[in-house]
């Protein structure tokens, strides 16, 4: 019995660490941009800028006019945490 947890202890501790990834999020309407940094995309009204970077697949020619889908992670790049209110009465 204690062979195998010392084995389960073992292997958890052999696995790497991994994180967790943000939700993916996908569009699909006409290309308005295209540049090495950075994709725009039109879907009804709204645009979508979204970053490109050298990790970004690219399957077949992406270029300005044609229909794509492109599918992104949100990622925060500041939070700032703000008092909730309560208890921080002015006089």
């Amino acid at each position: 019995m204690k062979r195998l947890a010392f084995a389960a202890l073992a292997a958890a501790l052999a696995l790497p660490a991994t994180a967790r990834q943000p939700k993916a999020y996908q569009v699909t309407g006409q290309v308005l941009e295209v540049s090495d940094d950075l994709i725009v995309v039109q879907k009804g009204k709204e645009k979508f800028e979204i970053a490109r970077t050298a990790d970004t697949k690219v399957t077949g020619e992406l270029k300005e006019g044609s229909k794509a889908t492109v599918e992104y992670r949100m990622t925060a790049t500041t939070a700032e945490a703000k008092a909730d209110g309560k208890g921080a009465k002015k006089k």
